[in-house]
């Protein structure tokens, strides 16, 4: 299967009637796997910032996480292991595997709890897989 065919069935799923409104697979290093049409341009310092609060948790949470210009506000995650942002209506999760991040993006009627499902459940299937 392709990381395309991972972002486009798997994470811009139908969950309950909504989808997220963008998503990515990106390495540790930020290079794009594969995305949605809407995933914004980010830029290498926000990916390195990203990467950092996963090796140093709580990183984030003074400055905010940043994405294409954007603005999140850092919410509970799970050190380590997921990065959770809103930003108005929607918000962002980030999960880390072994080589890479998955993100998802959502807004209204997507709920947080229903992106985090959806990322997770990815993140999750790629670490069983040694990814």
């Amino acid at each position: 299967m392709s990381w395309q065919t991972y972002v486009d069935d798997h994470l811009m799923c139908e969950v309950e009637g909504a989808h997220l409104s963008a998503a990515a697979i990106l390495g540790l290093d930020g290079s794009v796997w594969a995305q949605s049409s809407a995933f914004p341009q980010f830029n290498k310092e926000e990916m390195d910032n990203i990467v950092k609060d996963f090796d140093e948790p709580g990183s984030l949470a003074p400055t905010g996480l940043f994405l294409a210009g954007a603005k999140y506000m850092v919410i509970q995650g799970e050190p380590g292991a997921v990065i959770r942002g809103k930003k108005g209506s929607g918000g962002i999760t980030v999960k880390k595997t072994a080589q890479a991040l998955v993100f998802g993006l959502y807004e209204e009627p997507m709920t947080p709890g229903q992106c985090n499902m959806v990322v997770e459940k990815l993140g999750d299937y790629l670490l069983d897989q040694g990814l």
